[in-house]
């Protein structure tokens, strides 16, 4: 009986895991950190910012410089209308223009344009009354500007406002999955710590049961014990045998989980190197609530494309203005025998031509644009309470985690309490085994269930530290917490990788 009790002090005791040959102590920040840099989900996630990044500067081409190239040749055989001016009965002429330019849109929504315009004469008519082969060109300074429909930036550079916007969205759908991810290490990191502790307490429980046996065989042999005891005790072992088993597969099992998860080489097995948390956490449900309606990237997302849909809808409402466009242009223009003359009376300024007017339009009824801002108005709606639907989900759950929190802590002390009292009620179950007011069955039983309330008290501990983490998720702030930092400038990095290959 003595060797009982020296198992049970072995029982009672308990020793931190310590690693051994093959096994690699991990701590949770360095977890987090390779999940971070390494986890396949993760890094598929960070495509999508990097594509947002490429539609976001595809939007601004069109502020491009445009360049224009237009060149034409003509000839053209036909019947003079006054045989008189023109000294010949058929009229002959050959036509060659080039013409460069460049255009460019403007920030309001209006055109602007730069364009040489040379043409090439060449004709039958009589030299004494005209010229026969001659350089015409001018340079020409153009400008379209919409007045009413399609005036302003917001118009001009919608399709660039709502890719930045689609970007901010793509950069909250990130820090989702990069929160969800390290929430997801933490609860998987401190499973694998139960899993081991648990397993300690399957080897420690079998120990004892096998100490349990060798002193019923003896105690049988001395005659003191029926000999029916030595297989409550086999069975006894038997069944912490299995459960030893079991034990030790879950570990293997989560090893795995955890080392896909940070990709990490298959090789030695994985030891947490930090526990979980029994201190108590101070929770302000207010400030919770208050957090997580600042923090929270789904909130963010959804108020992102909130701005969006506001911005469509103020375009459309702009575009069931009439099309009101004011045309100008300004010119200087040349014509000479030689092409080098005529450039120098463009350059001369002896001859401007300009203009100026105006380009009404207006569909009658105009049903295409005003339903067009319907919808939008509609859209916008419809995005409206998508917000107030996922900030009353959203405090409901801080809610429910702060609970969580609360109730874990209640947990962690039942728990320590019911172990202390299976510890008291072992000793005092081997005491009466002594005596023979117990039997070995007893004792395997009441054994049994201290190792239940161990298995609980660490089912408790991790609980806890789960719902610590559920909460820290939940208030949008689990990233800072685990010092996981985060800029505006994600996947614009990756983009650029692809620019340069």
């Amino acid at each position: 009986m003595k060797r009982i009790c020296a198992a049970l002090c072995l029982c009672l005791a308990a020793m931190p895991a310590i690693a051994a040959e093959g096994q690699i102590p991990l701590t949770l920040a360095e977890a987090v950190r390779s999940a971070v840099e390494k986890n396949l989900d993760v890094r598929a996630e960070l495509y999508n910012p990097a594509m947002a990044e490429a539609d976001v500067r595809g939007t601004k081409g069109i502020y491009d410089t445009t360049l224009i190239l237009s060149s034409d040749f003509n000839y053209a055989v036909t019947e003079p209308a006054n045989i008189v001016s023109s000294g010949s009965p058929i009229n002959r002429t050959r036509t060659l223009t080039l013409n460069p330019g460049v255009s460019q849109l403007l920030p309001i929504g209006g055109t602007v344009g730069l364009t040489l315009n040379n043409s090439y004469f060449h004709n039958n008519f009589d030299p004494a009354r005209s010229l026969n082969e001659y350089w015409k060109s001018d340079v020409t300074l153009s400008l379209t500007q919409p007045l009413l429909k399609n005036f302003g930036k917001e118009p001009t550079e919608l399709a660039i406002l709502v890719a930045r916007n689609s970007k901010g969205e793509s950069l909250e759908r990130f820090r989702t999955t990069l929160s969800d991810m390290v929430a997801r290490v933490r609860g998987e990191y401190f499973r694998l710590y139960s899993l081991r502790e648990d397993l300690e307490v399957k080897k420690t429980s079998l120990a004892l049961a096998r100490k349990i046996l060798d002193d019923t065989k003896a105690r049988v042999r001395a005659g003191v014990l029926p000999a029916m005891e030595i297989l409550n005790a086999e069975f006894g072992v038997a069944s912490r045998e299995k459960e030893l088993i079991d034990a030790e597969k879950a570990v293997r099992d989560q090893n795995d989980v955890l080392r896909v998860l940070l990709q990490l080489p298959d090789g030695d097995e994985i030891v947490p190197a930090d526990m979980p948390t029994k201190d108590p956490l101070s929770v302000d449900e207010a400030e919770m609530v208050r957090r997580a309606m600042e923090n929270r990237p789904e909130i963010r997302e959804q108020r992102t494309a909130l701005e969006s849909r506001e911005l469509e809808m103020r375009v459309a409402r702009n575009r069931t203005l009439p099309d009101l466009n004011l045309n100008a242009s300004a010119a200087l223009t040349g014509l000479d025998r030689r092409y080098n003359r005529d450039l120098e009376k463009i350059g001369s300024t002896d001859y401007p031509v300009w203009g100026v007017g105006l380009q009404f339009a207006y569909p009658l009824g105009n049903n295409a644009a005003e339903n067009e801002y319907i919808k939008s108005r509609l859209r916008l709606e419809q995005a409206r309470i998508r917000v107030r639907s996922l900030e009353a989900n959203v405090e409901n759950d801080v809610k429910a985690a702060i609970r969580g929190v609360e109730s874990g802590h209640k947990q962690l002390e039942v728990s320590d309490r019911g172990r202390a009292f299976a510890e008291e009620r072992l000793r005092s179950f081997i005491k009466k085994n002594e005596v023979g007011l117990a039997t070995t069955k007893d004792v395997l039983d009441v054994e049994n269930d201290l190792a239940v309330a161990k298995s609980n008290q660490i089912k408790a501990l991790v609980g806890y530290t789960d719902a610590i983490t559920q909460l820290w998720r939940t208030t949008g702030e689990i990233l800072e917490r685990a010092g996981v930092r985060l800029s505006d400038e994600e996947g614009a990095s990756l983009y650029e990788q692809f620019v340069r290959d």
